[in-house]
């Protein structure tokens, strides 16, 4: 297996965040690669802006839902040292935002939770399943126990 350059970690802003973070900080670490942040907005309404489904994380944009999940992310971000320019907010789909967002960044590893759910939510298909079986580069789910 040839050394990562680029691991783009897929962050949900859930309690159990924290432990796949750090998998994607160490990992980051020991092949001395660029750690990027996706955070894939779909529980929320879209505002009226200018952002298009990219959305600024420099600029105010006068809604208060919005503002206070770019904190989260600017939060985490700073939390694990993940560099300004490579926080990533998007409105939409988190499978196919992940996918997309990995393609255009070159990123060669996917690092993704995995709540491992049964029954009809394992029918429908998880987020992590939709990447892993999607995506052009490696994935890794992290496994979140009794999440």
């Amino acid at each position: 297996m040839s050394a990562y350059q680029h691991i783009l970690l897929a962050v949900d802003c859930s309690e159990h965040g924290a432990i796949v973070a750090r998998r994607a900080k160490d990992l980051a670490k020991k092949y001395q690669a660029k750690l990027s942040l996706i955070y894939v907005l779909d529980n929320i309404p879209m505002p009226d802006t200018t952002y298009g489904t990219v959305i600024s994380l420099v600029e105010d944009s006068g809604y208060e839902l919005l503002e206070a999940e770019k904190a989260k992310l600017m939060q985490i971000g700073g939390q694990w040292g993940v560099d300004q320019e490579n926080r990533w907010m998007i409105w939409g789909a988190p499978k196919q935002e992940i996918i997309q967002l990995a393609e255009r960044e070159q990123v060669d590893l996917i690092v993704v939770g995995s709540h491992g759910r049964h029954g009809l939510s394992l029918l429908l298909g998880s987020t992590a399943n939709s990447v892993l079986h999607h995506a052009k580069c490696d994935v890794m789910a992290i496994r979140l126990l009794n999440a």
